[in-house]
């Protein structure tokens, strides 16, 4: 399941560092944080991305009835440590039929979650409308995080965008109606602070979300 870096906000291929750019280069977004190939879901998996990355790891933890953890990916080279990570769940959506959930955080900039949300991005802020009252509040890190619509989004999913710990926190899902997931008050446990809790995480298959967004 190995495969190239690609552009977190394109999926397109990223050119290395080298003698004329200090960075990865995408031609269509210039400079970015590549994304690394997407980790099938394990439990040594989620322990390597949690010890590398620089940004929170976000579950939401107990996971729904019937839901499972179906991948991981994450933004960053080896430089500079993980500036994004895409945590992927599934499991039997509100209305029936599958539903599928992809939590983002990433640093300012990088585009991933706008990717998932099928938006240009690379950050939410033009798609929220923060006048209003937020639609929906998650318990993040133990923190009550207002999370706002994201606007323009296809209509096969819905997202919300907030801010937690200082990064953004995309939650996209699939089909639309399983935003009603959202209205429950998620509990999301950043995994860097889990510990050994990470050894019970039960995983599924692996989410295609994370590959064809």
């Amino acid at each position: 399941m190995r495969g190239e870096p690609s552009c977190p906000r394109c999926g397109g291929r990223v050119r290395a560092p080298g003698l004329f750019a200090d960075s990865w280069q995408c031609a269509a977004h210039g400079s970015v944080q590549p994304l690394q190939p997407v980790i099938p879901p394990s439990v040594e998996a989620l322990t390597a991305v949690v010890q590398r990355t620089h940004v929170p790891v976000w579950m939401p933890w107990p996971l729904p009835v019937g839901w499972l953890f179906t991948g991981i990916a994450y933004a960053g080279d080896d430089r500079s440590g993980g500036r994004a990570t895409a945590v992927a769940c599934s499991g039997p959506g509100p209305l029936g039929g599958p539903g599928e959930l992809i939590l983002v955080a990433e640093e300012p900039g990088v585009g991933l979650g706008a990717r998932y949300a099928g938006l240009e991005g690379p950050d939410p802020g033009p798609y929220l409308n923060v006048e209003k009252p937020p639609q929906s509040k998650v318990l993040a890190a133990g923190r009550p995080t207002p999370l706002w619509h994201v606007s323009g989004t296809p209509t096969d999913r819905a997202a919300f965008a907030g801010e937690a710990l200082g990064m953004w926190l995309w939650a996209v899902m699939w089909p639309e109606q399983s935003s009603l997931l959202m209205y429950d008050e998620l509990v999301l446990t950043d995994l860097r602070d889990a510990g050994a809790e990470i050894d019970l995480v039960p995983c599924g298959a692996l989410s295609p979300r994370l590959m064809r967004p």
